[in-house]
């Protein structure tokens, strides 16, 4: 097995020598502010020097448990030795040829997420540099394909901040607050949320998918003008989601019934995430198209669009391309990000996710400001409530995660008030017992002066 690329001697060292932000982050940060948009949602005044495995230091030489990963990109850890030195090799050959040509790289890629596809039939790739470009084109190949100019989409749900992505993205109404209007034709339902329910009835899941086939089908919105659905199988910055058994798998159903294409979204649950290849394996459920990016390159920019080949196999020359879709640097740390995931990480993320989900759990009966653990994986979530009515408490949540900064943890936050853990695939019990002794020293001095 391959070792944690971590720093034991640095493990036992002091993890905070400086009052946060040190000097040198302060002056760096103030710098930025002169020169770099204001848009960027940042939390706390975290400014990296390096990483390795879970860990990361600052500018000041403080050192933090890093439990976000870069939003889940860094799976398999800062700088995995493997990645970096498959990322010397190919920059040494050539940095970029367009997708106007080939490489081996690229065709190597599309044929390893061939094999690994969800859909138990041939698949092709179609290559980019993020999450919300490989949904721009999966909606577009939607379209094309199906000849139908309207999609379904899920209140929450986060797919990116191009017009077409965002017409979907439902999380934050910060997000589309001033960009009205974005693509047309889109609908959102609610997503199944089995702790804060919006329909009557204990299967949550059960009743959206009612709700869309007996009542928006039936009053509102032609089934036969829907080219897809895009669904995350477990909602990201929703609030790390979990829906319930049977949903993914009677959507399935309903795209059948009315010639629907199916999108999974798994930008931030696949490439081992939750511990199986993409989330929706662990219903069984085959989407038409998935698409890929975060974790996919442990860092490097990449995104790929997968789809069944009978469908991706029917837009024509020119009908959509990418200047830098297929990267050769990209290809090579998608590759190599891959065989560790398969060879190990993946089962390491099964193994370790089931033992941090139940120290969460035994954390939340200590604390009545957690309402709920939930996920699977490491693509776990806590939601904070107000201990007297169980209402979200935004608040509490972004002081515990402020609080942890200030201790060594690196987190962030997702949906009205969860806290996330996405640590990298590579992550240990030791460092998992590590982040939740911060945690609970966090709750508790942010519990105290709510």
């Amino acid at each position: 097995m391959t070792k944690p690329a971590s720093d034991p001697a640095a493990a036992r060292g002091p993890r905070i020598r400086t009052e946060l932000p040190g000097p040198r982050a302060r002056a760096l940060i103030a710098r930025d502010a002169a020169v770099v948009s204001p848009s960027y949602p940042r939390d706390y005044p975290f400014v990296m020097a390096h990483g390795r495995g879970v860990e990361v230091w600052d500018v000041d030489g403080n050192r933090f448990l890093d439990f976000a990963a870069g939003i889940a990109v860094c799976a398999t850890g800062h700088s995995h030795p493997e990645v970096v030195a498959a990322i010397r090799d190919a920059a040494e050959r050539f940095l970029h040829i367009s997708s106007d040509y080939w490489h081996e790289g690229q065709i190597a890629l599309a044929e390893k997420l061939a094999a690994l596809a969800p859909f138990g039939e041939p698949a092709m790739s179609f290559f980019c540099q993020s999450g919300t470009e490989a949904v721009e084109a999966a909606l577009k190949l939607a379209r094309y394909v199906s000849g139908r100019p309207r999609f379904l989409g899920f209140l929450g749900g986060f797919h990116g901040r191009t017009m077409g992505a965002l017409a979907f993205t439902a999380s934050k109404y910060t997000q589309q607050q001033g960009f009205f209007p974005t693509m047309p034709g889109v609908t959102h339902v609610p997503y199944p949320n089995p702790y804060r329910p919006l329909f009557a009835g204990a299967d949550q899941g059960r009743a959206v998918l009612d709700y869309i086939e007996h009542t928006l089908f039936a009053s509102h919105l032609p089934p036969h003008e829907v080219a897809a659905i895009l669904v995350e199988p477990i909602q990201g910055e929703g609030g790390y989601v979990v829906p319930p058994d049977g949903f993914l798998s009677g959507l399935r159903a309903l795209c059948d019934r009315h010639g629907i294409l199916l999108i999974a979204d798994e930008v931030q649950s696949g490439i081992g995430r939750t511990g199986r290849l993409f989330a929706c394996e662990h219903w069984g459920v085959a989407p038409d198209i998935v698409t890929l990016a975060k974790g996919l390159g442990s860092g490097l920019p990449i995104g790929v669009t997968l789809a069944k080949r009978r469908i991706m196999e029917r837009w024509p020359r020119g009908a959509h391309g990418n200047t830098y879709g297929g990267n050769p640097l990209c290809c090579a740390a998608a590759l190599a990000t891959l065989a560790l995931v398969e060879r190990e990480y993946c089962a390491n993320a099964a193994a370790v996710g089931a033992y941090f989900l139940e120290r969460l759990r035994a954390l939340a009966r200590r604390h009545a400001a957690i309402g709920e653990v939930r996920g699977k994986g490491l693509m776990l979530g806590m939601e904070l409530v107000d201990p007297a009515t169980r209402a979200p408490a935004p608040a509490l949540c972004q002081a515990v995660i402020t609080r942890a900064f200030h201790h060594g943890l690196l987190l962030l936050a997702c949906g009205t008030s969860t806290v996330r853990f996405m640590p990298p695939l590579l992550v240990g019990r030791d460092a998992v017992d590590e982040a939740l002794a911060l945690l609970e020293t966090a709750l508790g001095e942010a519990s105290a002066s709510a």
